[in-house]
């Protein structure tokens, strides 16, 4: 039988930490823990795997955080001795061979047992090398765990000689016991001994719960207490083993060590235990690579990709001249620029880093101002001689979020051409979800390489320094690694990407053609009347007021509406309302949603709702707008964001365009302060039901094609076919229910929310459902045939190939599978969606490039908004729609609305 073993890399660095005595090298560095991985390590290699994995956590939140924010709240953070051993750790992993993996949003825990359980579905025998009592849950036939460090074994009876329940009943007793360690609350006063007693009796959490009345004296008063709660701790101590991985049990074979690399580090780190091994050993033959298991294309980090790069100040004549030459004989030119801001309309640029070959990387310094700082190229001269290459088209070039250095080096004459890629967006079309697309987080995940961070260059907090202090040979170690890791990452991306032709026509006929329309976008940026935005500030404060004192009328007395400890005695102590939300600690909850589910009992949180709503406006437009207008330009400048939304959607932020509220007449009367300047009008183009018009086009259902091609009103089409009724007699309230129904079902709505949304007994809306399916059978086959697909492949796809991989299609939570099905069926709607409006941009961008009559400013959900000269207004919009609705050719017609006006709201 085959083996697999799962190393638990973050449960075995702790221990070692704690286990040894505080060892230290020549230079002072601290080396225990590191000296107990690496002793750990060498058994394991000896002990011999066919296939294995070093698992460690990722940086960032996790679900289980989302779930319960108090998660792990009493830990302490990670001693300065143990964070300096986390580096050299990775390196030796790295260099021995073994396949690192590390996925964000999960913890090892998670990946380890989705593998085990992968593993036992193959039949491969599996070993856990973990110190971690909670994998306890995860032993069975072909499960072991084996602590190395203390050279014991567990199996099936081994579980039950230790905690006295099974294996199965192990995720129950550690539920009942609670964890401090991670902040997970269980029954007080519950021990081991306790939990094993009741386990024993009633075998599980279930059964427990049904005989609780039995369990007498305190320890009864605190079970019954703690049973609201326990549910959540139970997911929370949970190992999942539904973590969507893009790696399989047979794809984690071990890779040839890099011994040069290996003799390099335990030298330094005074192992010589391990050197001797290693001198005696040789170098052995890289064992045969098994076929790897794709989810997604991904293989383990290939070595050669991160190993130390080798990088260069420039700061001589004859030294940029030579990187001059490479730059002009380079196939392709990996680019990054430092500046004092991450907002690129406020940064000046500090410095420029390039890299043609993997593990070769220079850095030009051009604004290190420090006292000593050393005698720099002259900025002028630098960029001058660079433009040439950077503008010209035919010399291919790649970037990391590249957007913002092509925006950085505008500011200078210098118009970037021939961004052929991105590593960022290669990621983010390869597989949005599986990581967050920031360079540290691309170069954990597909190169097992840590890169330096910028706190340890710049500090942080109150004293982080601008990057033009720092000096110049620690600057050239930060810097030059983000240019040699951005073009190391293309080498690790680009072929998966070539291997999906779908993914990669995303890649490349959307995404990256998309990058200098939106750079484009943020320098136009938008005026913005700050004495319109003022006055609605007023008029939102006037009406907040109002509202405090209704409430406290409602209420019997004054209180603070801002505070949700002193509304919730309010609302559940002296009012007495019933709590239909609680929190995850038991409390009632006075969130929006759950305001929303007792508004109607009582009129005290509907005015809560409403102030709270007038109080964001007010917080996040009314009073910021005017403050962010730039200095330099007189505009307010947005930040769009192509990596950060699953479905494909474009983001913004400062300010956030895509949240502007439009359901309220307040919220709505904020885009009055988008004003065009004098003589020209703004110019709003918006689809008109796209995604319903995608979902007739998907679905193919005759009804719903012929509705929109007879291009009358769809929803009253709708009504009268779910009704029975010719379409003139449509009621009000019939059009409304179709309309509920038509936008619902893209979003996987089902009949307990159709009746929410429609004021309607759960029978009747399903009743509606009914009917609309039995008219419309194309859509139900159409969302029966994306369930199915998704729950087959794991993803579902757009109209022009885009991927959504969902993680939860086989959690075993109910609500989660639940929401990826939902999100399985919306997600081909909303990511064409998002998809043809980018196509759309792209044609109308090229062709308003040589026109100086119309600027394309802002880009928000469906809609794509102008500023055009007064006189070229009718000739603009023409063009405008032409482009917008032949951005995608679907059965059904696409429809643009056009308005124009004076401002945002007038044009809308």
């Amino acid at each position: 039988m085959p083996t697999l073993t799962l190393i638990d890399g973050s449960s075995y660095l702790y221990r070692a930490f704690h286990a040894l005595p505080p060892l230290t090298n020549a230079f002072g560095e601290p080396t225990g823990a590191l000296f107990g991985i690496v002793n750990m390590l060498r058994t394991t290699m000896k002990a011999g795997s066919d296939y294995v994995a070093f698992v460690c956590d990722a940086p960032g939140r996790t679900f289980r955080d989302d779930l319960y924010p108090e998660y792990k709240a009493n830990r302490p953070s990670m001693p300065d001795d143990l964070r300096a051993q986390v580096e050299p750790m990775m390196k030796i992993v790295g260099a021995l061979g073994f396949p690192i993996l590390c996925v964000p949003g999960v913890e090892a825990d998670d990946v380890i047992g989705t593998l085990a359980r992968q593993a036992s579905e193959e039949g491969i025998h599996t070993t856990i090398s973990t110190g971690d009592k909670d994998f306890a849950q995860m032993v069975g036939p072909h499960t072991l765990l084996v602590n190395t460090m203390t050279n014991t074994t567990m199996d099936v009876d081994g579980v039950f000689a230790k905690f006295g329940v099974r294996p199965d009943q192990i995720v129950d007793y550690l539920t009942l016991m609670g964890d401090s360690i991670d902040n997970v609350p269980g029954v007080e006063k519950c021990g081991p001994k306790t939990a094993a007693k009741w386990l024993g009796e009633y075998h599980n959490l279930e059964n427990l719960f049904a005989n609780a009345d039995r369990i007498g004296g305190k320890i009864g008063e605190n079970l019954r207490a703690a049973m609201p709660r326990l549910p959540l701790s139970r997911e929370l101590v949970t190992i999942r083993t539904d973590v969507p991985l893009e790696y399989r049990p047979t794809g984690l074979a071990m890779r040839e060590r890099d011994t040069d690399a290996l003799r390099e580090l335990y030298a330094r780190y005074d192992f010589k235990a391990a050197l001797k091994d290693l001198d005696q050993a040789g170098t052995p033959a890289a064992p045969a690579p098994a076929a790897a298991t794709p989810v997604a294309a991904h293989t383990p980090p290939d070595a050669s990709l991160s190993a130390e790069g080798d990088y260069e100040l420039i700061v001589t004549e004859d030294r940029f001249a030579a990187w001059l030459e490479k730059l002009e004989t380079a196939p392709l030119i990996a680019f990054d620029t430092e500046t004092t801001s991450i907002d690129a309309m406020l940064a000046d640029i500090v410095g420029v880093s390039l890299s043609v070959e993997p593990g070769k990387a220079a850095y030009i310094p051009l604004g290190h101002d420090y006292p000593g700082a050393p005698a720099q190229l002259p900025r002028d001269h630098v960029l001058g001689a660079l433009k040439p290459i950077f503008e010209d088209a035919s010399r291919p070039k790649v970037g990391q979020h590249g957007k913002y250095d092509i925006n950085i080096l505008s500011h200078y004459g210098v118009d970037v051409k021939g961004l052929l890629h991105d590593t960022m967006l290669e990621s983010y079309i390869y597989n949005a979800t599986a990581t967050r697309h920031d360079m540290d987080s691309l170069a954990t995940r597909y190169l097992g390489y840590t890169t330096i961070k910028y706190e340890q260059v710049a500090g942080k907090g109150a004293k982080q320094i601008s990057f033009s202090q720092v000096d110049c040979d620690t600057a050239c170690r930060y810097a030059a690694e983000d240019a040699d890791v951005t073009l190391r990452l293309h080498h690790a991306l680009w072929p998966k990407l070539e291997a999906e032709p779908s993914l990669r026509a995303v890649y490349a006929d959307i995404e990256i053609p998309l990058v200098p329309v939106l750079a484009k976008m943020e320098r136009t940026g938008v005026l913005i009347d700050a004495n319109v935005l003022r006055l609605q500030s007023q008029q939102l404060g006037k009406r907040m007021v109002e509202l405090q004192q209704l409430a406290h009328a409602s209420a019997g007395h004054e209180f603070n509406l801002d505070s949700p400890k002193q509304l919730q005695a309010v609302l559940f102590d002296e009012l007495g309302l019933a709590a239909k939300i609680k929190t995850p600690t038991g409390q009632p909850s006075t969130n929006e949603e759950a305001l929303e589910a007792i508004a109607e009992t009582h009129e005290l949180p509907r005015l809560i709702l409403e102030y709270r709503g007038l109080a964001k406006l007010r917080s996040t437009y009314t009073d910021k707008l005017a403050g962010i207008v730039n200095p330099r330009t007189g505009r307010v400048h947005t930040s769009y964001h192509q990596g950060a939304v699953a479905t494909g959607r474009i983001s913004s932020s400062d300010p956030n365009l895509q949240n502007i509220p439009v359901r309220t007449e307040e919220g709505r009367r904020i885009r009055q302060a988008f004003i065009a300047p004098e003589g020209w009008r703004i110019v709003a183009a918006d689809y008109s039901q796209i995604e319903l018009r995608i979902m007739a086009h998907l679905s193919n259902d005759e009804g719903l094609v012929r509705a929109f091609q007879e291009g009358g009103d769809v929803h009253r089409a709708t009504a009268a076919e779910v009704f029975g009724v010719p379409a003139a007699e449509v009621t009000t309230n019939q059009r409304r229910a179709a309309k509920a129904i038509n936008f619902g079902l893209m979003y996987g709505m089902s009949a307990f929310g159709l009746a929410k949304q429609l004021g309607v007994d759960r029978g009747e809306a399903s009743d509606y459902m009914g009917r609309y399916f039995s008219r419309y059978p194309g859509v139900r086959a159409f969302m029966d045939a994306t369930r199915e697909q998704a729950h087959r492949d794991g993803y579902v796809q757009t109209l022009f190939g885009r991927r959504l991989y969902l993680e939860n299609l086989n959690s075993r939570n109910q609500a989660f599978r639940a929401g990826a099905e939902r999100a399985a069926i919306n997600a081909p709607m909303q990511g064409t969606a998002a998809d043809i409006i980018k196509r759309a941009m792209i044609a109308v961008s090229a062709w308003i490039e040589p026109r100086d009559d119309v600027r394309m400013l802002m880009q928000v959900h469906d809609e794509l908004v102008f500023e055009v000269r007064a006189d070229a207004v009718d000739d603009i919009r023409a063009g405008i729609e032409k482009h917008m609705t032949g951005a995608a050719s679907l059965s059904v017609p696409l429809q643009v609305d056009i308005g124009v006006g004076m401002n945002w709201d007038e044009a809308h």
